[in-house]
């Protein structure tokens, strides 16, 4: 799977408030997503191309921060420290490395998260305006850049090298551009290069920004128009390609995949969108599939191999696996039964969105793996993993998620499937379950845990809901993608990020 990192750096506008549900079946050459809905996959379908410490036995989870107490009476309820915390473990338990809070005097509409970023030892998170690295191993802040104007959109993924590449507003002023860039080296903290990409057009000024990272290029995506920048030194590639065709953005990773739109029989038809693989150094295309004529470009789920999530308005969905040549491959089809569920944020991708912004799905060579929507059976949720065959798009097995708690895939790494776990709040006493790391065979078979999050941490991290997950070194990281606006004691209190390792 190409994203070691956690998807979910939104573009200007990420939200996770939504998941969409997908029911597939095949009856006559169809596919059914979405209770009602009808999504061809052959002809006529998507596609033209075929805290306290416990003085009891069990751990108890800590209060959340927040306010507490009846209305005038409030009191701003204490973020626990990682030793509150790990004074509960039990054996088994991973340590909390860090809590760490919010240090942003926050605007007053809130502020997106963005990150989070690895670079060696260290983890970095942008919001508002300042980005700022931390140890991993235990939360210290190393550097700290303030930045002159508001984030807003960023790479999911930096270089390999450590460097990532910021949106900024071009001012302080409400509903400023978003059409400055500023290069940060995420091991020192420096400020690099900074350019500003024009906005051209009704469309490009209304439009938000999505950002990839392939190689040492970045590519700045809006409707109709995509910038590229060379990463190391700033200069301009390209913009505007030869065409009818431009794409409106990429996915970062290995393999440079794009969306395309195509203005085919007026000044405002853009109906017709392509993936495609394109050379982000030189804007050349090398190969393209075509998607049916009112089917977008929703999402990539796995770049190499390419899986393609493409949607028709807010109800029909389909995904579709292409081959390393742009060929078709398959399309899903599985159990009626089930609702299949990533991650991912609410808007239209050629309105502003990272292309590569949904957690809960992962592919390897061979099969793709994606989250089912959770089910309350007696007032517990939970969730599973299917699996499906790339060659057939076919179901190959599901595993249910332990018991009140959730499954979300990551990655495939060495043979084995990621997953973050969510906590279980205890039902009565003792029954608590902390989130955690799990892994699985990709064949299929049973979970293994390879990080247990402490039953004392569940409260504080089910305030990330959901959180941002990466996982790097055997250290998982937690970052909350959303930070509202409060007083400032409670605004202080909020818990930005969480980190678990041995």
């Amino acid at each position: 799977m190409p994203m070691p990192q956690a998807p979910g750096s939104g573009s200007g506008g990420r939200s996770r408030g939504r998941v969409a549900a997908l029911v597939a079946a095949v009856l006559a050459g169809v596919l059914v997503v979405g209770a009602g809905v009808w999504f061809a996959v052959g002809d006529g379908g998507p596609t033209d191309d075929k805290k306290p410490v416990a003085k009891e036995t069990a751990a108890k989870e800590t209060a959340a921060p927040g306010e507490s107490g009846p209305p005038g009476e409030r009191s701003v309820t204490r973020a626990p420290t990682a030793d509150d915390l790990n004074a509960q473990r039990k054996p088994g338990d991973s340590r909390v490395l860090f809590v760490q809070k919010n240090e942003v005097d926050l605007p007053g509409g809130g502020t997106e998260v963005y990150g989070p970023w690895f670079a060696g030892d260290l983890v970095t998170k942008a919001a508002y305006r300042t980005v700022a690295g931390h140890a991993v191993a235990d939360g210290t802040e190393k550097w700290s850049l303030p930045l002159a104007t508001s984030v807003c959109a960023a790479p999911t993924l930096p270089t390999t090298d450590g460097k990532i590449v910021l949106a900024l507003q071009s001012d302080t002023s409400e509903g400023a551009t978003c059409d400055r860039l500023q290069m940060v080296d995420l091991a020192t903290g420096k400020a690099g290069w900074s350019a500003r990409f024009q906005r051209i057009g009704v469309w490009d000024g209304l439009s938000k920004v999505n950002m990839a990272v392939n190689g040492d290029v970045l590519t700045v995506g809006r409707v109709g128009r995509t910038d590229a920048f060379r990463i190391s030194d700033g200069k301009h590639l390209w913009d505007e390609l030869p065409g009818n065709c431009q794409p409106f953005g990429f996915a970062s990773g290995p393999v440079p995949l794009a969306a395309t739109s195509c203005q085919e029989e007026g000044p405002n038809d853009h109906a017709v969108q392509h993936v495609r693989r394109i050379d982000p150094a030189t804007g050349r295309i090398q190969w393209s599939y075509k998607v049916k004529k009112g089917w977008k470009v929703d999402q990539f789920y796995s770049v190499d191999p390419p899986v393609v999530s493409l949607r028709q308005g807010r109800e029909k969905w389909g995904i579709l696996i292409l081959g390393d040549d742009g060929t078709r491959r398959s399309a899903l089809s599985g159990p009626a039964a089930d609702n299949y569920a990533p991650t991912c944020g609410f808007q239209e991708a050629d309105r502003g969105r990272n292309l590569d912004a949904c957690q809960g799905v992962a592919a390897d060579d061979d099969t793709f793996y994606i989250a089912t929507e959770a089910v309350a059976d007696g007032g517990d949720i939970s969730n599973a993993v299917a699996a499906f065959a790339l060659e057939t798009g076919k179901q190959k097995w599901k595993v249910e998620a332990p018991a009140r708690q959730i499954l979300m895939p990551l990655r495939v790494e060495d043979g084995r499937l990621l997953m973050y776990v969510s906590p279980a709040r205890a039902k009565e006493e003792g029954t608590g379950k902390g989130g955690g790391i799990l892994a699985l065979p990709s064949g299929g078979g049973d979970l293994e845990p390879v990080l247990r999050h402490p039953v004392a941490a569940t409260t504080v991290e089910r305030t990330f809901s959901p959180p941002l997950v990466a996982y790097s070194g055997g250290r998982a990281v937690l970052v909350q993608p959303l930070l509202s606006r409060a007083d400032d004691e409670q605004e202080q209190e909020q818990v930005v990020m969480l980190g678990f390792g041995d």
